[in-house]
């Protein structure tokens, strides 16, 4: 009997649109030729399955739905791919946690210290990882945007410190472009990170640990037309260059290899992960940012990346979902 899935998408924020791709990607990409694969939405008013003979509400008490026939279905797995609230912040893991729910992220505190830049970057530089310089402010009452440039320079990133997918992020380059940035980022998050610029290459690496071995997948490497690679170059056709792989040499591929590698373990990450980098001129790998729920389209960066290796997606999938149902 086939392993039931469930392939959780939606959110509460902006990036719902985004998740609603991934599931559609994801079907796609696992097959249900191992898997019967049901896709569950997620929304501030709504939990529903959506099932081949109807739509049924999920009871929350226990994550299952009773079908026509009166059948009370449970899943073996849920897979999230909602990208920011709830599913990349560590809510919807913790909850799945607390009621004995296989789910295919990270644990929970993971992914809120993931999804919030400011404390993701505190504690990996702690470590020794290279990040950039960075402040956190909340609002713009107080904030002199002079003594901020001073302490960061220009240009610099604006950001919620608590969201993804580019939304409310702004690359600032004067002062009086401060206070209008802070703004757009408070439009989804609370928190708002203002980050040094770091010229260089940027990449991106994906990798996955089992209990068996480490994948790292081929690097990418991200070049643009745009001021950076924000929502319209993300989402975009022909706005965006992904090479994959990268070009650059074995030092620096092995360089970020190794990082990635470190962040995961000190992370406690679990899944199919995508770490983004920018490569200094030096050829210093410098992170900036941990993805653990990344795009799951047929054109996203994994399964580019997973092509690029010569793997089959199904097989990729399989082999992360079987090994977490077996443990």
């Amino acid at each position: 009997m086939k392993k039931r899935i469930a392939i959780v998408y939606g959110g509460y924020q902006s990036e719902a649109e985004v998740s609603a791709r991934s599931k559609d990607g994801l079907l796609k990409l696992i097959g249900t030729e191992r898997y019967e694969l049901t896709p569950v939405e997620i929304s501030r008013t709504h939990w529903t399955a959506h099932t081949t003979d109807g739509d049924y509400s999920i009871n929350r008490e226990d994550f299952t739905y009773t079908n026509k026939q009166g059948e009370r279905i449970s899943f073996d797995l849920a897979y999230i791919t909602i990208h920011g609230v709830p599913g990349e912040n560590g809510q919807l893991p913790a909850y799945f946690e607390m009621i004995g729910q296989k789910h295919s992220t990270c644990p929970a505190l993971t992914g809120a210290m993931t999804f919030d830049k400011f404390v993701c970057n505190s504690y990996l530089r702690s470590f020794g990882i290279r990040v950039a310089d960075s402040i956190r402010v909340q609002g713009t009452e107080g904030v002199d945007p002079v003594e901020i440039a001073k302490r960061i320079g220009l240009p610099m990133f604006i950001k919620p410190s608590a969201a993804g997918s580019s939304f409310g992020v702004s690359k600032v380059k004067s002062t009086e472009q401060i206070l209008p940035a802070i703004e757009k980022a408070h439009t989804e998050s609370d928190d708002v990170l203002i980050e040094a610029f770091m010229d260089g290459t940027e990449l991106t690496c994906g990798l996955y640990k089992t209990s068996e071995r480490t994948v790292l997948f081929p690097l990418t490497e991200v070049v643009t037309e745009n001021e950076f690679f924000d929502t319209d170059a993300k989402y975009t056709p022909g706005k965006t260059q992904e090479i994959t792989p990268a070009r650059v040499s074995e030092e620096v591929k092995n360089k970020v290899y190794k990082t990635a590698q470190e962040v995961y373990s000190l992370m406690n990450m679990r899944g199919i992960v995508r770490i983004d980098f920018i490569i200094r001129p030096d050829g210093t790998p410098y992170v900036l940012e941990v993805n653990t729920t990344p795009g799951q389209t047929e054109t996203s960066f994994i399964p580019q990346q997973i092509r690029a290796a010569g793997m089959q997606t199904a097989d990729v999938f399989a082999e992360v979902i079987d090994d977490i149902l077996a443990h």
